[in-house]
């Protein structure tokens, strides 16, 4: 009797076990879910960044800890020259990243071909996405036509104007004000240009590399047509923008004014890129460069009084039109984009500036930036920064980016043949606009 029950307990025992394992078994398992994130090494500015992957990989332990199960991989290494064509063979062997960083010599391309997600329906249903708070000119960088954003920005540089404070002090002259003209720009370059050393040649001079492109960027119009999405070399905006080079180079007396001259310290002024300001301005590179005087940045001079305009360019982060993990993409796009920490860090451990524009604004930002300087530079202001990129301009978006690089080199080649020829501006600039038309047609 007692062996009996014995054995009716073993085969309960064992009815449960039985039954315990098929509803273990028969349970949903727990998935891991895996993002891959394509990015490239260094830094999208042209400047040294040994620090990029610092940026990603706190993102990734941040995003991860907020999604379990979640894993985020990228492949590292990649140098930026290199990426385009990395971004190529992937996309040919069908394994795109889900996330992935977006050069502007591709974005056009990138969005023709249909490789990227078109995101306004994820921005209008996340309440979470806040639209307005991401600079608006950076937006548009990430847009193609007709509206459609295709990847959002994730840093954001402004082209600025480097002064040489040392130099207009010795001269008398006062920083210029962030609303000054074309007028207050030529008089300063014709005080500050002159032979210093008596041998009868110019050596010290107003600007260098300064273009009739950012002149034009400052004159009230454009070469380029957004609304009509056509382009015209012969508007009158680019006439008066040509113009005034051949009035600042003649300033020159024929010397050439080189890289070397303002390293030397003899040179007011030079266009330079936030990145480079901040690479520049830090150690140990302040040593190298520029430590013989002191400087800052302020805005372009205008064509009349408001009009200080200037090249904005953005790295994009995009989402592979063929991920099958759509919606965790978002979520990582977020993270990197509007996360407070991640755009924080762009201050931290790059040279750009923060798409965020209450990051860009913030009293931390200016002392991550004030980190590396000495105490007595004075730290280019967040409202400053902020008014530059929301007023600057970019690249317009209906052509492809060789086109539009083309179309450049072509007016450089004719521009600096007008000057060095003396030739007449209206009528050459005529003649060039038939030229680009037939460029255009073929």
């Amino acid at each position: 009797m007692y062996s009996k029950w014995i054995t009716r307990m073993i085969q309960a025992a064992a009815a449960l076990l039985f039954l315990a394992g098929m509803y273990f078994w028969s349970r949903p398992q727990a998935q891991t879910q895996e993002l891959e994130f394509g990015m490239f090494t260094g830094s999208n500015w042209g400047v040294e960044n040994a620090d990029a992957f610092v940026i990603i990989d706190r993102a990734i332990e941040r995003f991860e800890e907020s999604h379990p199960g979640v894993t985020v991989r990228y492949t590292s290494g990649i140098e930026k020259k290199d990426y385009s064509e990395w971004c190529a063979k992937r996309l040919l062997e069908g394994e795109m990243p889900d996330v992935f960083m977006v050069l502007d010599t591709d974005f056009n391309q990138y969005c023709s071909l249909g490789i990227l997600q078109e995101l306004n329906t994820f921005m209008e249903s996340d309440p979470e996405f806040q639209n307005e708070e991401i600079f608006q000119t950076a937006m548009d960088i990430g847009k193609g036509m007709e509206e459609i954003q295709y990847a959002l920005p994730y840093e954001v540089v402004p082209t600025m104007l480097f002064v040489n404070k040392t130099l207009l002090r010795q001269e008398g002259i006062e920083m210029p004000q962030q609303d000054w003209t074309w007028d207050d720009f030529l008089e300063i370059c014709r005080k500050v240009t002159k032979d210093t050393d008596g041998d009868g040649r110019i050596d010290q001079f107003g600007t260098y590399n300064y273009s009739w492109q950012d002149a034009m960027y400052t004159s009230g119009g454009s070469a380029f047509d957004n609304e009509k999405q056509n382009v015209d070399f012969s508007n009158q905006y680019v006439i008066e923008s040509v113009k005034f080079m051949k009035e600042l180079l003649a300033l020159n007396q024929g010397e050439n004014v080189t890289q070397e001259d303002f390293d030397a310290g003899k040179v007011a002024f030079m266009p330079l890129t936030f990145a480079e300001y901040r690479t520049y301005k830090t150690y140990p590179y302040k040593i190298k460069k520029y430590s013989n005087f002191q400087w800052d940045c302020t805005t372009f001079p205008g064509r009349t009084h408001g009009e200080n305009i200037s090249k904005v360019d953005a790295l994009l982060i995009g989402i592979n039109h063929d991920s099958t993990e759509k919606e965790l993409a978002w979520e990582f796009l977020k993270e990197l984009v509007c996360g407070y920490e991640s755009q924080l860090d762009i201050f931290r451990y790059s040279q750009g500036v923060s798409v965020l524009e209450s990051v860009a604004r913030s009293e931390k930002a200016a002392s991550i930036i004030q980190e590396d300087m000495d105490k007595e530079e004075q730290v280019i202001s967040g409202e400053l920064l902020c008014d530059v990129i929301e007023h600057g301009t970019i690249t317009p978006k209906y052509y492809q980016y060789e086109t539009y690089e083309q179309m450049i080199s072509l007016a450089n080649t004719e521009i600096t043949e007008i000057f060095e020829k003396n030739k007449n501006i209206e009528s050459s600039m005529k003649i060039f606009q038939r030229e680009i038309r037939k460029y255009l047609n073929q």
